[in-house]
């Protein structure tokens, strides 16, 4: 069976039922950070896998409760996540090396508040970033991004907007 994974970001203490609704179907919540407030953490559905990164704007209780960086395997996936992480081909001060080093399949971050999706071939790694859910920021449209794992690989991905930044749906 593959795990159905929901990765969202930069929510800056904002989350909606819209939301909430395509999280309910889902073995995995990722948050890629900037999480902003506790509320949102707890408002998760119930009976998930929940891995979160703190993001800049993140308090001490943020960091306390969440780490800088995630690494795991998941359905022979190794995944590695942090908030800002910048975009191939110019990624972050060390984190090129850092996915190098970690022989990643999956990278993700957050902080840009663009989805982005590309294969970087320069460090043989899917990067991933599923833009921001939250109200806060430049972006215009609130994005997350929905897949499967399954027998090593990322399957059945799907970008979800949820509505326009500043407008209530």
């Amino acid at each position: 069976m593959p795990k159905k994974i929901a990765l969202i970001s930069d929510s800056h203490s904002y989350i909606d039922h819209k939301t909430l609704t395509y999280l309910a179907d889902v073995d995995e919540i990722w948050h890629a950070g900037d999480i902003g407030s506790g509320t949102v953490m707890q408002a998760l559905p119930g009976g998930k896998t929940i891995r979160a990164v703190f993001g800049n704007i993140d308090d001490k209780e943020m960091q306390h409760a969440y780490p800088e960086w995630q690494e795991f395997t998941l359905e022979g996936v190794k995944v590695l996540m942090t908030h800002i992480g910048g975009k191939p081909p110019r990624y972050a001060t060390g984190i090129k090396a850092r996915i190098k080093g970690s022989a990643a399949h999956l990278f993700v971050c957050g902080h840009s508040h663009i989805c982005k999706v590309e294969f970087d071939k320069t460090v043989n790694c899917l990067y991933m970033n599923p833009g921001a859910i939250g109200q806060h920021g430049f972006h215009v449209m609130r994005t997350m991004l929905l897949f499967d794992l399954e027998a090593g690989q990322v399957k059945n991905l799907r970008v979800v907007e949820l509505g326009k930044r500043g407008k209530v749906v």
